[in-house]
């Protein structure tokens, strides 16, 4: 019997934020992930997005797999009947916006005429908004602020078209999605490198910011309206610079664009020259080389530690440039804290020998151990 998803027992919590980075790879790791395909699974996602009220925060789009680093928040509080909520949380007004992202006006519009017909059968006493207008709600919500419905939608929807466009059949998707839960902070921070660091991991770009399908290459390349700034929202939000803010946007512009860039570009080969320009002012300019491929290092924990105040690094920045197993199979990424909090409940998933949870990483993600921690104890594909 298939086990079920593992999902954050504090899921429901309106303080501590929720992260999983997602990942699926096409049938047989086909390469048939191109421009145009990629332009429609983004498209997709930000519907998805608008409609569910989960939110994308780092996503990269690969020739064969993709990964997303996805925020799901709760379904918003119950509130006050004579200010159209329902039982969910949502106002008629921003349900009908929400569907507004997926379905036609027509549609919309058909249900919105469903929501008015009810309410005025409860203004007139004939029958009971929590259930009435809650049945309308309630034939979309099951369906919002929930990881498996955002995943299960997007797929299939994209399937299909994708099915359609190549006058093909069947499955597209290789078994069910991975998930790891990833705690806000350090972790989500570094898992959004990571996961904005694919394309240079394999050799398709040397600078993170010249790849179109990524939530960093959009959020450089976007413009100011639009996706890039959805992009931008979204790393603002990994990156935790978004507490107590309320223009998540509007941060990136600031320390956080800029802490971000040198994480990403650790190790990156850059050279500045000046000259005089034809009406005699000063230009520099800077000449990135991107990131080399180098031969990995085997350093200890302490060598690594060692090198990086020498060299000046960013903790375990350069770690980012490997693949690093634990970051798609480990099932909890954080501090050893948090890893030992989610062990806690779900005992029922290991055996009576195991009592914590928190497991040190090794091998690439060295670098990490003394701030990151695994749930799974992985042994091989580790580096």
């Amino acid at each position: 019997m298939r086990q079920a998803r593992w999902l954050a027992e504090w899921r429901n919590s309106e303080s501590k934020p929720v992260f999983y980075h997602c990942i699926s790879r096409v049938v047989d790791r086909r390469f048939v992930l191109g421009a145009r395909e990629k332009e429609k699974f983004r498209t997709l996602m930000r519907m998805y997005e608008k409609f569910s009220g989960c939110r994308v925060t780092s996503y990269c789009l690969m020739d064969n797999h993709f990964h997303l680093l996805l925020e799901v928040p709760p379904m918003p509080k119950n509130g006050l009947s004579n200010a159209g909520l329902s039982n969910a949380g949502l106002s008629d007004t921003e349900l009908l916006h929400r569907l507004s992202a997926l379905y036609n006006e027509a549609f919309v519009a058909t249900v919105a005429k469903e929501l008015a017909d009810a309410r005025k059968l409860v203004k007139a006493g004939l029958a009971e908004e929590s259930v009435v207008v809650a049945q309308i709600h309630e034939r979309f919500t099951y369906r919002m602020h929930d990881l498996g419905e955002f995943m299960k939608g997007l797929l299939q929807r994209y399937t299909q078209w994708h099915n359609r466009v190549h006058e093909r059949s069947g499955r597209l998707w290789e078994d069910r999605f991975k998930s790891v839960i990833v705690e806000d902070g350090v972790a989500a921070r570094t898992m959004a490198a990571y996961i904005d660091l694919n394309p240079v991991r394999a050799g398709s770009v040397k600078d993170p910011a010249e790849y179109r399908w990524s939530s960093y290459g959009e959020a450089i390349g976007g413009g100011a309206k639009g996706n890039g700034k959805t992009a931008r929202a979204g790393l603002v939000r990994a990156w935790g610079a978004h507490k107590g803010m309320l223009a998540d946007a509007a941060l990136w512009s600031g320390e956080v664009s800029r802490a971000y860039r040198k994480m990403l570009m650790a190790h990156a080969v850059e050279k500045t020259s000046e000259s005089i320009g034809p009406d005699g002012s000063l230009v520099c300019k800077t000449t990135r080389k991107g990131i080399g491929k180098e031969p990995h290092e085997q350093l200890t924990p302490e060598e690594q530690a060692a090198k990086q105040q020498r060299d000046g690094e960013i903790p375990f920045a350069r770690m980012l440039q490997h693949r690093i197993r634990y970051f798609t199979d480990g099932a909890v990424i954080g501090s050893r804290i948090f890893v030992d909090e989610a062990f806690a409940n779900p005992r029922s998933r290991f055996g009576p020998k195991r009592n914590s949870g928190a497991r040190k990483m090794r091998g690439d993600a060295a670098a990490a151990s003394t701030l990151l921690w695994s749930m799974r104890d992985l042994r091989k594909g580790i580096g």
